[in-house]
């Protein structure tokens, strides 16, 4: 089949093919890179999970830094793709060009200033992050090179989201896909073959980040797409003020989902290493599950931000629809399974310790119960963020594991042990999609009003 080649081609595509198609099209790229993203994260838990318990738990460690590198470059990505998709739905490529370039080489420079700042301060740092004295030296392996390819790892988020943006999710796919089979390929390789240990695995993983960074920047520039170039670079407040009014939503839920793991850390520490593996492998598999929903979801941005900028305020309301009823029966199927199936689930990374077994176990089953509520939670998300409603973004962006998670994971563990623990992210769930109802309905009728006012203007005028 034929790739999309030219702008104007590109902008009929996505504001005339029909929504079930046009989604369910960009979606299967989207999730095949989000899945293959979420297996090569399991497989640093996998693996490592087979050096021991502690290793287990360094990896936990690391992922509330690897959530403070990404909230950085998911601000700077989701809030220029979201700006690049209204831009380019109004015929704006100039602008979207500036736009793309400005992101990208801000987030370039701000992964080396992490990387600096972390390798400075590295041990202050992981301690921070919730390691126990006994994760500490498996967690600094880790970490030290996770900091080593934070650049790569920022703007690879921004590239991604980028080529998201504009319908190419094919490139995008190709990108993150390659990169992360690399990743699963090299993990065995560096912690056994090379005896490396936890510290192999971190490398694993920036070496297919460094990989799918070359991959994604060729793709800019290709089949229609803006290509980065640093004559664009142009940075002025207006621009990083519309930038960071998409992505704050972004930075926020990212920002706190790294709080919320190192409280968890700590909340768990008191249990033994093995409540933090347990937490970590939750966390992982979790996140596995989610990214089938995140990545149908990322079809439906880019279908949002062009037909909300062309103002068919009518396919909008057709692809949200569209997308809800999708998640909710795949999320029920989901958590249905992983219900059922939690102990095995838990077992295949640590089947030689009972007790991660035990705590991770009931943790996954409370989170399988308020899963399917996610959908609407999501797409709702995904609604706001695209269409530039800032506030309603970052409010429900800051619920879950933030607003709704830091108070339960401070207070519940006091009064009720580990099942506090394992009870806090659930109720954050429900609340969350408790304050979803009101912030996403109100946004509907604003839409249908805009496409009622729009039909109503041309017999208004026929009239005069």
């Amino acid at each position: 089949m034929r790739q999309i080649a030219t702008p104007e081609e590109k902008f009929n595509n996505m504001t005339q093919t029909p929504i079930p198609k046009l989604i369910v099209t960009l979606a299967i790229p989207t999730m095949i890179s989000m899945v293959i993203t979420s297996i090569y994260n399991m497989a640093d838990t996998y693996f490592v999970g087979k050096i021991n318990t502690s290793a287990s738990g360094a990896v936990g460690i690391a992922l509330s830094l690897m959530a403070i590198i990404q909230s950085i470059g998911f601000t700077l990505g989701m809030g220029s793709g979201n700006y690049i998709s209204r831009l380019l739905g109004q015929k704006d490529s100039e602008k979207a060009s500036q736009v793309a370039a400005v992101s990208f080489f801000t987030a370039l420079g701000l992964g080396a200033l992490i990387t600096l700042l972390g390798l400075i301060f590295l041990d202050p740092l992981v301690r921070l992050l919730g390691a126990t004295p006994t994760i500490l030296p498996y967690a600094k392996d880790y970490v030290q090179y996770i900091l080593l390819g934070a650049p790569f790892m920022v703007s690879s988020f921004v590239l991604n989201n980028i080529l998201r943006y504009q319908g190419s999710a094919f490139y995008s796919m190709i990108g993150i896909g390659v990169g992360g089979l690399i990743n699963i390929i090299l993990d065995p390789i560096f912690i056994f073959g090379l005896d490396m240990g936890t510290g192999g695995a971190a490398l694993a993983t920036i070496i297919s980040q460094a990989i799918s960074f070359v991959l994604l920047l060729v793709g800019c520039g290709r089949g229609g797409n803006i290509k980065i170039s640093l004559s664009h670079f142009k940075p002025q407040w207006p621009v990083y003020r519309d930038i960071l009014k998409g992505g704050l939503p972004s930075f926020y839920r990212q920002t706190l989902a790294s709080v919320a793991i190192i409280l968890l850390n700590h909340a768990a520490g008191p249990y033994g290493d093995a409540a933090i593996a347990a937490m970590s492998i939750v966390n992982r598999v979790f996140q596995f599950a989610l990214s089938l929903l995140l990545g149908f979801g990322q079809g439906f941005q880019p279908v949002c931000g062009f037909n909300y900028g062309a103002k068919l305020y009518d396919r909008v309301l057709k692809a949200f629809w569209f997308c809800l009823k999708v998640a909710i029966v795949v999320l029920v199927v989901v958590a249905a399974l992983g219900f059922a199936f939690s102990p095995q689930i838990i077992a295949q990374f640590r089947k030689d310790d009972p007790e991660v077994i035990a705590i991770g176990t009931k943790a996954l089953r409370f989170q399988c119960i308020t899963f399917p509520l996610s959908s609407w939670i999501v797409i709702n998300n995904m609604l706001l963020q695209t269409i530039g409603e800032s506030k309603k973004a970052s409010i429900l962006a800051m619920a879950r594991q933030g607003l709704f998670f830091i108070p339960p994971i401070l207070i519940l563990p006091q009064i009720a042990g580990i099942l506090g623990i394992q009870l806090s992210q659930p109720i954050a769930d429900v609340a969350t999609f408790i304050l979803a109802i009101p912030l996403g309905l109100s946004v509907l009728r604003e839409l249908k009003a805009k496409q009622a006012q729009k039909e109503a203007l041309p017999s208004q005028q026929e009239a005069v």
